[in-house]
């Protein structure tokens, strides 16, 4: 899984859809809060993100988060701090190169052929067919099997209970079982034989 993600990635550089794909493996966010996501909601100092806004396909406009799980602060990699600083400096210089014609309304990313573009990236990078919610997913399988806390993960992903997290991922978890009960046994036993 890590060998496609990283392969996908490096397809996807150069899409201008980039950070949107950056954002939901890194961050686990979901598609509609990505397209949500303003500059304002981005602390580069502090390394943070915001998620506070959502569009919605049912009304087809942007809506406030209501829910504490759901409105949240997440800590960014430093390579998903680059990509934003990188993708505010080409929107800037696309600002200045239109001018008055540039309305982006501060959003960090703009809709337009998203899903166009994402059927082929993902054939052009030879990654398995899969949806744009599925980074989302990668995201929250390879923290899991990193063995960061299901807690933690579950505030990433915005989930109300971590019994939400481990009930969608549970597939994950009896792997990561066995190895906590390898690595329990040889802490508190090391070499020694007690038969």
């Amino acid at each position: 899984m890590d060998e496609e993600v990283l392969r996908f990635l490096e397809h996807a550089k150069e899409n201008r859809y980039y950070i949107a794909y950056l954002l939901a493996i890194t961050c686990g966010m979901r598609k509609g809060e990505i397209l949500g996501l303003q500059w304002k909601d981005i602390d580069f100092e502090r390394r943070t993100l915001s998620v506070n806004r959502s569009l919605s396909h049912i009304t087809k406009g942007f809506h406030e988060l209501k829910t504490s799980s759901g409105k949240r602060l997440l800590i960014l990699p430093d390579i998903t701090l680059m990509a934003l600083n990188d993708h505010l400096q080409k929107i800037s210089e696309e600002k200045e190169r239109y001018g008055e014609g540039y309305n982006d309304c501060d959003w960090v990313c703009r809709f337009r052929s998203l899903t166009q573009l994402w059927k082929k990236l993902i054939k052009k990078s030879e990654v398995p067919d899969i949806r744009f919610h599925d980074l989302r997913h990668t995201h929250a399988t390879l923290m899991l099997k990193q063995g960061i806390h299901p807690k933690i993960v579950s505030e990433r992903l915005g989930h109300k209970r971590v019994g939400i997290t481990l009930d969608t991922y549970s597939h994950v978890v009896p792997g990561l079982q066995e190895t906590a009960v390898d690595q329990f046994a040889k802490e508190l036993f090391g070499k020694k034989n007690f038969r």
